[in-house]
């Protein structure tokens, strides 16, 4: 009888939860946080929020984000969305900054606000783009979000290599396994290195030697899970001599993840952006 009650609690919830969707945008550390999907005793960033909602509007809140990270993964102006029923009339604005108070310090939300309710944040995003760092000098403010490299990479290499990757491909041998993925399908667009000056080399004068920090970016429908990681480990064996550009192509004409590079670690790694 009890299990009935509880189910039938369940359904109401569910029913009245379709009415009203609000839009978050976030960002957030991913150093001590396993990722963006909920999990069962692991502090995960959906889980957080939804219960960051819950303990503020004293409901349950499913909370859908753009796409999953990975655990340490970071993200900026990540997109998600929640329904509340019509009778949970809430001011937005308020609710961003009573959410601020009571998240952890890894996780800002910098907007909430109402929005159409056939939006989606996931299946709604047409491209969703990444950024990974890479430093080569001894760098103390760096080590949090970049992974550092004794060996100088050939960037021009590396870029030759990232071409093989635009277009419409089956990535599975970028993909994690047991990934689950309906398909491993995934359209490409940009994928490309650059060298940059980190903020405190422009602001405070730190020394700086010309390709002492590069960043991979890359832009796609849709991303397997562990793909961009294992994208860019695998370039690294282009970088250093290890692999021919070529390479690259015959990996994803080979769907094999084991002939593919290591995972790089997930600090450096940034979810940018995703467009609507």
């Amino acid at each position: 009888m009890f299990f009935d009650i509880f189910a039938f609690q369940t359904y109401k919830v569910t029913q009245y939860f379709s009415n009203m969707r609000y839009q978050i945008r976030l960002s957030y550390n991913g150093e001590k946080l396993c990722g963006w999907q909920i999990q069962p005793n692991d502090t995960t960033v959906q889980g957080e929020i939804e219960k960051a909602l819950m303990t503020l509007l004293r409901i349950p809140v499913s909370i859908t984000g753009a796409g999953r990270t990975d655990s340490g993964v970071n993200a900026i102006n990540y997109i998600a969305h929640f329904d509340l029923p019509d009778e949970k009339e809430i001011d937005a604005a308020h609710l961003c900054y009573k959410l601020n108070a009571i998240l952890p310090h890894e996780i800002v939300i910098h907007e909430v606000s109402s929005c159409n309710p056939e939006f989606h944040a996931r299946f709604d995003a047409t491209l969703r783009e990444y950024h990974y760092f890479i430093h080569f000098c001894k760098d103390p403010f760096c080590n949090n979000f970049s992974y550092r490299m004794r060996q100088r990479l050939d960037v021009e290499k590396m870029n030759k290599a990232a071409a093989y990757l635009l277009g419409e491909h089956d990535f599975s041998c970028f993909e994690k396994v047991g990934g689950n993925n309906a398909t491993s399908i995934c359209n490409i667009s940009e994928a490309g290195w650059h060298t940059y000056k980190p903020s405190h080399i422009e602001l405070m004068g730190y020394p700086y030697t010309e390709g002492d920090y590069i960043v991979f970016k890359v832009k796609a429908n849709r991303f397997l899970r562990n793909m961009v990681r294992a994208i860019v480990g695998s370039l690294i064996e282009v970088g250093n001599g290890k692999k021919s550009p070529e390479w690259i192509a015959e990996l994803i004409a080979s769907g094999s993840r084991s002939d593919a590079g290591a995972s790089v670690p997930g600090n450096a790694l940034f979810f940018t952006g995703a467009e609507y």
